[in-house]
């Protein structure tokens, strides 16, 4: 169970925000629950097509990462303030080792994802956005509750964060990350060679466990 709420929060957290055909301003909240159950189905079956060989799958998935997700933006936002400090040369050494971590955090833990169901149970407004309710179902009757925040901008949807109830308590994850990283640089005097190294040594870890 811990290795699948790692997976999941990994997972959502990199796929915000996802972009999606024009919205019905009119009914945001329907929109919103068609748009966080169509991606969301639409990930969970390529992640479990059979057939595929683990590097396939991961290749896949990597594709479909680039195509609806927005790495470069969720990687902005968890930086804060930082963002605004590092030269070009260390964003691009730093945003090329994010997509690395997030892709080896992904198919570390592709088996606990296989089989999994979402079911929306339903959407409240929050302001300009809406928070959508889900769960998420594992075959062998695991479940974890997931909410997404949904924003419409130009005409289109986006996640823009994802929160995990775990034990009661909901987990915004985007905001977590952000934390955690700002604690790091603080405490390095927001030196993005540490951020990066110390996501090198992860990615690093990850991707020892895979070729195990």
């Amino acid at each position: 169970m811990v290795l699948f709420r790692t997976f999941i929060a990994a997972f959502l957290l990199a796929f915000a925000p996802l972009t999606l055909a024009p919205l019905a301003l009119a009914n945001a909240g329907a929109g919103a629950e068609s748009f966080v159950r169509e991606n969301a189905t639409k990930v969970l079956s390529a992640l479990d097509e059979p057939g595929l060989t683990s590097a396939e799958r991961s290749a896949k998935f990597g594709g479909f990462m680039d195509e609806f997700s927005n790495l470069n933006g969720i990687s902005r936002f968890v930086l804060g303030k930082y963002g605004r400090r590092f030269n070009a040369d260390e964003l691009s050494r730093y945003r090329e080792i994010y997509r690395a971590y997030s892709l080896a955090n992904y198919e570390a833990q592709f088996d606990e994802y296989r089989g999994a169901e979402i079911e929306i149970t339903g959407s409240t407004e929050a302001r300009r956005d809406t928070i959508v309710r889900s769960i998420i179902r594992k075959d062998d009757g695991e479940t974890l509750d997931v909410s997404w925040r949904v924003r419409p901008r130009d005409d289109k949807y986006q996640v823009i964060d994802v929160g995990l109830n775990l034990d009661g308590n909901l987990l915004w994850l985007a905001v977590e990350q952000r934390a955690q990283f700002l604690d790091l640089l603080d405490r390095n005097g927001g030196s993005a060679d540490a951020l990066i190294a110390k996501l090198e040594d992860l990615t690093a870890d990850l991707q020892q466990s895979l070729d195990g």
